[in-house]
């Protein structure tokens, strides 16, 4: 298995190379002057080569990328051209928001997704598969626009039950406070602050979550050593949580891997519904900005996040079905 990680993380170092080369040619290459939308119109000659001079951009392009690449490599990505803040400290700081977006996302949506599943599979055609497949035909049908608004309508608004935008501590820190002081109100307000819009991305995931959940265990259900197991006079619970579910869940996995990573760059609709200060919110920003040390540098770093969930994926088919090894 560590071999296995070992060669993985190896594999990494030309995929994201390859991407950062990319987004930097992608960025440089498209059209719009960072430095005369910094300073204006009537800003002069002299003062935009001046600036062009202090950011590099009047290297040869080929120069100013390896010059990115080593400074990233020692992890300084830079200064932001907009706010003349370090890079890596506005990433840091957002990405732990983001993440825990992301996460608690997918507790919801595999919390509720699961369970839906397997009971609409195991009742297959009954009120309850039907229930459950109308609710994830509405889940995933349902924008997370729309969703996120009727929930700051009628739940934060109307009601006043949670918050209605920002984030107001870590559910992260939360947890350590809650270790090591054995004080829960820090956990407590930072659920608060990140329930509705984690509900409203992780509405959709749990929709795709509980069909592909119901058709894997159908398909598994189907297979001879399941009858086999039925025959031997096994629990019916111990047939389908024991034998059908581990091997029914790794496609679930792996779809699980691909939503998380998605959601890492891809929830900026809903972060800019709840005014959450996440990474997709800060690129978006900085891309309609031309803030290209953000841009590059919150695109490698998405790159080097989704790696490492792609990674965790793999290694989890092994903790979830033994039978799985790499070598």
């Amino acid at each position: 298995m560590i071999r296995y990680i070992v060669r993985r993380l190896v594999q990494m170092i030309p995929l994201l190379l390859g991407i950062s080369i990319l987004v930097f040619l992608l960025v440089h290459l498209s059209p719009g002057d960072p430095v005369r939308m910094l300073l204006g119109e009537e800003a002069t000659e002299e003062d935009v080569e001046r600036l062009n001079a202090i950011y590099g951009f009047d290297l040869p392009l080929h120069i100013q990328y390896f010059r990115w690449l080593s400074n990233a490599l020692r992890g300084n990505l830079g200064d932001s051209i907009r706010q003349g803040i370090s890079v890596t400290t506005l990433l840091s700081e957002r990405l732990g928001a983001t993440l825990e977006l992301a996460v608690v996302s997918v507790i919801i949506a595999v919390a509720l997704g699961i369970p839906l599943g397997i009971i609409a599979a195991v009742r297959r055609g009954s009120l309850v598969d039907y229930f459950s497949m109308i609710l994830a035909l509405v889940g995933v049908s349902t924008p997370g626009f729309w969703l996120g608004l009727m929930l700051l309508t009628h739940v934060a608004l109307k009601v006043d039950w949670l918050p209605m935008f920002g984030r107001d501590g870590s559910i992260f820190g939360g947890l350590w406070i809650l270790i090591t002081q054995m004080r829960v109100d820090v956990l407590l307000e930072g659920l608060r602050h990140v329930l509705l819009p984690a509900v409203s991305i992780g509405t959709g995931m749990m929709a795709i979550v509980t069909r592909l959940t119901r058709s894997s265990m159908l398909e598994v259900l189907g297979k001879d050593y399941i009858r086999t197991a039925k025959a031997k006079g096994l629990n019916n619970q111990v047939v389908v949580l024991k034998h059908a579910l581990r091997n029914a869940l790794l496609p679930v996995i792996t779809i699980i891997g691909i939503q998380f990573g998605a959601m890492l760059g891809g929830a900026v609709v809903t972060e800019t519904v709840f005014a959450w200060p996440g990474v997709g919110r800060l690129i978006v920003n900085a891309i309609r900005q031309r803030d290209f040390p953000i841009i590059q540098g919150g695109v490698l770093m998405m790159a080097v996040v989704f790696a490492l969930v792609n990674l965790a994926v793999d290694i989890s088919y092994a903790l979830v079905n033994p039978r799985i090894r790499y070598d």
